[in-house]
């Protein structure tokens, strides 16, 4: 008998229902093991212009219930509050169930549209940890604003810092034991702010109890310049809010673009998967958006849920959509943000095909 899992769909707005199909349709056929409830949860512009809330209760509820939440792209810059700020319910769902891991992973691989001119002989395949819930988005729209002047609040806690730096030794751990370095860089800016000494000091803290694992630091800036210079270097880093908001856009950039760009957000007890790009609405209803992202960000929740509850059909399933993923590429077989001829239902057909 298969076990069942309930998962949250947020469809999203503009490109987001377009680039969700596929990625359920591949959910369903890719194992007899297990299946997915799924669950509706209208959020986004849409729902904000049909029921006057960007994120209803009865969404969050259901997100906080489920196994796992997969929400597609979300937002649309012409819909905004009454105060000219753009919605962000993806940000409150981070806050709400406490989702202090951002997982940004960034891989070249074998037809790739990259920028770089990379070497033969190097492989980039490192992952960017984002702390999602404090930082410099602490005020989320708080920020005082005066005639003169304005500021935001950049705040740290020592329970959320040390939570995401453990989480980051931890997948370094997985990592090594697939292959990579087990190496793991904080990205801070401490010689300038005595916040980041402060989250050096715990990282430091966090090392000593991985001994098996390399820990080291480096300056936001340069990291920003070795991003370019020498990506296939890193292996996992941990980094800032804010700071992870610019550097996974930048790794997103060295894969081709935000087509590419699959993301995580971990907590203690929930997690939500999604696609790093918005919602494109000049784009919508076309057929031509990307659907990768959204595929390899459900290929991210396989994996997550086949370790959460011990089943490792799961896991292997996760990396067979990627490896179908990166065949795809190889093949040409892709959209024309990266270059190929395919709509998007024809790149979600192309992943089928190629499981």
């Amino acid at each position: 008998m298969s076990k069942t899992f309930e998962i949250a769909v947020f469809h999203g707005d503009g490109i987001g229902p377009e680039i969700m199909a596929p990625t359920l349709d591949i959910l369903n056929t890719i194992s007899d093991a297990y299946d997915f409830r799924y669950v509706e949860c209208p959020a986004g512009a849409a729902s904000y212009l049909d029921v006057g809330s960007d994120l209803p209760q009865a969404s969050l509820d259901a997100a906080r219930k489920a196994d796992a939440i997969l929400l597609s792209a979300l937002g649309d810059p012409a819909v905004r509050y009454p105060d000219g700020t753009e919605m962000t319910p993806q940000i409150d769902i981070r806050i709400a169930l406490d989702l202090y891991a951002g997982i940004r992973p960034v891989r070249i691989v074998p037809g790739m549209k990259t920028p770089l001119n990379l070497p033969d002989d190097k492989t980039v395949d490192f992952v960017l940890v984002r702390e999602s819930t404090e930082g410099l988005f602490h005020t989320q729209g708080k920020g005082r604003v005066e005639a003169d002047f304005a500021e935001e609040t950049l705040r740290l806690t020592r329970k959320t810092t040390t939570k995401v730096c453990d989480y980051t030794f931890r997948l370094a751990q997985d990592r090594k034991a697939l292959g990579h370095p087990g190496r793991v860089t904080s990205v801070d800016k401490a010689n300038v702010f005595r916040a980041f000494a402060f989250w050096r000091d715990i990282f430091d803290d966090v090392a000593r109890g991985y001994p098996d694992l390399t820990a080291d630091h480096a300056y936001v800036d340069a990291m920003a310049l070795w991003f370019v210079l020498k990506p296939w270097d890193w292996d996992v880093m941990v980094t800032e809010n804010m700071f992870g908001d610019i550097l996974s856009d930048l790794g997103a950039g060295l894969m081709g673009g935000l087509g590419m760009a699959p993301s995580a957000d971990i907590g203690d007890d929930h997690a939500l998967f999604q696609p790093c790009h918005g919602s494109a609405p000049d784009i919508a209803g076309k057929g031509i958006a990307n659907p990768f992202a959204m595929i390899l960000s459900a290929c991210m929740m396989l994996d997550w849920l086949g370790r959460r509850h011990d089943m490792p059909l799961m896991i292997d399933d996760a990396a067979r959509i990627q490896t179908a993923v990166d065949a795809c590429l190889a093949a040409g077989e892709t959209t024309g943000d990266l270059g190929g001829l395919l709509d998007c239902k024809g790149a979600g057909a192309a992943v089928m095909a190629r499981l």
